[in-house]
């Protein structure tokens, strides 16, 4: 599975923050986790187009 997170980004979001290493694939995984409840949303209501509501 490809990284979801751009961790340069992330790091400058948190930019006041450290940030350790085991954070980024814990962020990754709630965020394909987010990814897949939203298609599946999409999926029960009869579209293959995932959009804002599904979240």
């Amino acid at each position: 599975m490809a990284d979801l997170i751009v961790h340069s980004t992330v790091k400058e979001q948190l930019a006041d923050q450290n940030v350790s290493s085991d954070f980024y694939g814990a962020l990754d995984d709630e965020v394909s986790e987010l990814l897949a409840d939203a298609a599946q949303r999409a999926d029960e209501n009869d579209r293959k187009t995932v959009q804002a509501r599904d979240l």
